[in-house]
């Protein structure tokens, strides 16, 4: 199997090593290395990239390795952007992405000291971890988790990361771990376990890449908490990768009050102030409507003909949308018992709405489909009322003047 150089040390960014073989996967050019600095993805931690120069090269003809994953038998495939000429037997140079190492420590370290921290603050214990390309986050074994709560382990966290405490690698068998009190065993019973020891606050088996110190790690800051089929789930960041959240958050936020004329710490309050007139205009909207599609409906009811016994109404509104055609057809339908509504509206979004008084002996949905099979569009609905979005204005009044004729010859499409 490739001897796994990250194990001993997580700042190696360089190595030499042996191709003991080339093979390609799902079409795929891989290189497999005797040893290897690069990271796999393993144990929620996502695997590292880098370069890979062939010996005896100009560094200009490096190979960009994309991603690296670990075989069950413990051999490490290096995937390459391209294919590769490089023989089985030759030697390369391997060159890590040091600041993308380097990211992943802070995130992974920090992850066991909040987790620890969670433990040791409220006995919640992290079920998973996940690493993303901007927010970690972890899965706790709780039924509930305050705000206050996860800021009481976020401040436990940082403490820890204040006091920069060592951080350890050790190896011991599975029969030694159980009796050294780890966080969490590991499920799968192995010959021997690598431990990350953090001084006097945490340990536990793991076999990613981490600080040396948690000072290193450089604050660790909680960005959400959310309810999970699971648990809790907790979104954080760490080190660098803090820094960049927070000043972008920041950047947005000072951004949001500068359009509110307010200070940044007042934005929530303004935004609640925006919220309530909204609502109060679009309160004050709807009544209008109300009021017009009344009027409306009394006009159109009052010059509306009898023809065999019911009143066949046809509009198109040219300065109305979907939601006022709907409205007076509910209107119409529900003040007479005899009316069959055929309603248009030609803004930019073309609109059709049928629908008759309860007991009529149309489908409304039916003949919207046939209108929409000339007119274009889509929609459908029930027995009394449809709607549509035909493709166009044109041809919408001559559509629904057709129709009209059908119903008083008491004709069904």
């Amino acid at each position: 199997m490739t001897e796994h150089l990250y194990y001993h040390d997580s700042f190696l960014y360089e190595f030499d090593a042996e191709v003991r073989d080339v093979t390609a996967v799902d079409s795929r050019s891989a290189l497999i290395l005797d040893r290897t600095a690069f990271y796999p993805t393993s144990g929620g931690q996502v695997f590292d990239t880098g370069w890979i120069v062939p010996a005896g090269q100009p560094e200009p003809s490096r190979l960009r390795v994309a991603e690296v994953a670990e075989r069950e038998d413990g051999n490490i495939l290096h995937f390459l952007d391209n294919p590769t000429r490089i023989q089985r037997g030759s030697r390369i140079r391997g060159l890590i992405d040091a600041e993308r190492r380097r990211d992943h420590m802070q995130q992974h370290s920090g992850q066991h000291v909040l987790s620890a921290a969670f433990v040791r603050a409220l006995d919640m214990p992290t079920v998973s971890f996940h690493m993303g390309a901007e927010f970690c986050s972890i899965d706790l074994d709780t039924n509930i988790l305050t705000a206050k709560q996860a800021e009481t382990a976020e401040a436990l966290a940082n403490e820890v990361v204040t006091e920069n405490r060592g951080v350890s690698i050790r190896f011991v068998t599975s029969a030694e771990a159980k009796d050294l009190g780890l966080r969490k065993l590991p499920p799968v019973e192995r010959d021997q376990l690598r431990l990350i020891d953090i001084e006097e606050f945490d340990l536990t088996a793991c076999g990613g890449t981490h600080v040396t110190a948690t000072g290193q790690i450089g604050g660790i800051l909680l960005r959400k908490i959310e309810k999970v089929r699971q648990g809790w789930r907790v979104e954080f960041v760490c080190g660098k990768r803090a820094v960049g959240t927070a000043r972008r958050d920041y950047t947005t936020l000072a951004e949001s009050a500068a359009l509110l004329s307010t200070h940044v710490w007042d934005v929530p309050e303004q935004v609640r102030k925006l919220q309530d007139e909204s609502r109060a205009v679009k309160k004050s909207a709807e009544h209008a409507l109300a009021e017009i599609a009344d009027l409306y409906t009394g006009r159109i009811l009052g010059e509306a003909t009898d023809s065999g016994g019911r009143k066949i109404v046809i509009r198109v509104f040219p300065d109305r949308d979907l939601a006022f055609i709907k409205l007076l057809a509910q209107r119409l339908t529900r003040q007479s018992a005899n009316v069959v509504a055929l309603l248009g509206a030609g803004t930019d979004l073309p609109s059709l709405v049928f629908a008759q008084s309860p007991g009529q002996p149309f489908d409304m949905g039916g003949l919207m489909k046939v209108a929409l099979a000339k007119l274009g569009g889509r929609g459908g609905g029930s027995k009394d009322m449809a709607q549509g979005g035909p493709a166009q204005v044109a041809g919408i009044e001559a559509e629904l003047s057709q129709i009209a004729v059908r119903l008083e010859e008491n004709q069904k499409p």
